[in-house]
């Protein structure tokens, strides 16, 4: 992927700039700390969306299709999906319409509740989401743009940050982050639906 040329200054720190001549300097940092947390997601995205392409999936699809394929039986509860993936249940059923078009997943139904409808990852789903990870760690994950280091500390603020939004809640301690990071609490994602129908 090409990068645009720099621009010959941080139009965020200019803007910051601008917001303290202008009498707002107490907002200042959180104005050029949002801005940047933007700016990061757009550069982010692209990334991403690039190393997606030859797979033919968004971003919003790999997700779901590498959350079914963490799951125990490859099946996951529509309601169960969109908790998991923080997004509305609506914008779930939108991408399973285009995943089950193309083959990559199927609805089946519920082994312990008949009003609930399962998500299954299909064969073709799962080659296409490993073809798809593959892309993404050597393109993108593989090289984040931080030291490994600086990359621990912006997990740690990051991970606060979602905390105190309400984003999850541990229970315990919520920087988990640290230099040895595989090391770190893993909770358990793993699902087992026949327990859950409860949460469809």
């Amino acid at each position: 992927m090409s990068r645009p040329r720099p621009l010959p200054l941080d139009p965020i720190e200019e803007a910051h700039r601008q917001w303290v001549g202008h009498g707002w300097g107490a907002v200042a940092d959180g104005m050029a700390a949002v801005t940047s947390l933007v700016r990061a997601q757009q550069i982010v995205m692209a990334r991403v969306d690039e190393a997606l392409k030859p797979t033919g999936l968004t971003f919003s699809r790999y997700e779901l299709l590498m959350l079914l394929g963490f799951s125990k039986t490859g099946a996951l509860p529509m309601a169960k999906a969109s908790a998991r993936l923080q997004v509305h249940p609506t914008s779930v059923t939108n991408t399973v319409d285009r995943l089950e078009a193309a083959e990559l997943v199927t609805r089946v139904p519920h082994p312990s509740d008949r009003r609930a409808t399962l998500i299954e990852i299909t064969d073709a789903g799962r080659e296409l989401v490993a073809r798809a990870t593959t892309e993404l760690n050597t393109k993108v994950f593989a090289r984040p743009g931080l030291s490994p280091d600086r990359l621990q500390l912006l997990l740690q603020l990051l991970s606060e940050f979602r905390h105190d939004a309400g984003d999850f809640d541990t229970g315990t301690d919520h920087a988990v982050w640290s230099a040895g990071s595989e090391q770190a609490r893993q909770p358990d994602w793993s699902i087992d639906h026949a327990a859950e129908s409860d949460d469809s």
